[in-house]
């Protein structure tokens, strides 16, 4: 039980390292353009709602480990997430209006942050491969930003702009 507790607990550590990431970022953006979103106590209640929302998905995440359903066990924790906070914002509109308090900017760097940082330690998987995947993942990119470009276009085309 009590290495149970001390995941839990590392867990929350590292939830509360990204609330306060958020906030420092947040804080530097504030001071580059002073005109962006204002931290307020409603942005510390936001921040606190996320953090209660992510803990409540990793939760989750960790009892539907035991349920027998296969599809069920593999479902991702952002997956719980984003289920937990659809359901509480839909239950009352306070939580959408304090996370609308933090700026979504702010929000995005942490996470790229961390995923950079997962991703870092597959960099000695990615030099095994051949390099022809490296012109193979060129292309991709190119087919992926013309193929927007167009599909743009056609858009912008179609709505008369």
């Amino acid at each position: 039980m009590n290495q149970g507790l001390n995941k839990y607990v590392k867990y929350s550590l590292v939830l509360l390292l990204s609330i306060s990431l958020i906030l420092f970022t947040q804080e530097i953006k504030l001071i580059k353009n002073p005109d962006s979103t204002p931290i307020t106590l409603t942005t510390i209640y936001g921040l606190l709602i996320l953090w209660l929302f992510s803990f409540i998905g990793i939760l989750i995440s960790d009892i539907m480990k035991k349920v027998p359903i296969k599809i069920i066990q593999s479902f991702p924790i952002l997956g719980w997430v984003s289920v937990t906070s659809l359901i509480f914002c839909l239950i009352s509109d306070t939580f959408v209006q304090a996370i609308q308090a933090v700026d979504f900017l702010s929000i995005t760097t942490p996470i790229l942050t961390f995923a950079g940082i997962s991703v870092a330690d597959q960099l000695v998987d990615l030099r095994k491969t051949s390099w022809k995947i490296a012109i193979v993942a060129v292309f991709v990119f190119m087919g992926t930003y013309l193929g927007s470009a167009i599909l743009s276009q056609i858009g912008l085309s179609i709505t008369g702009n």
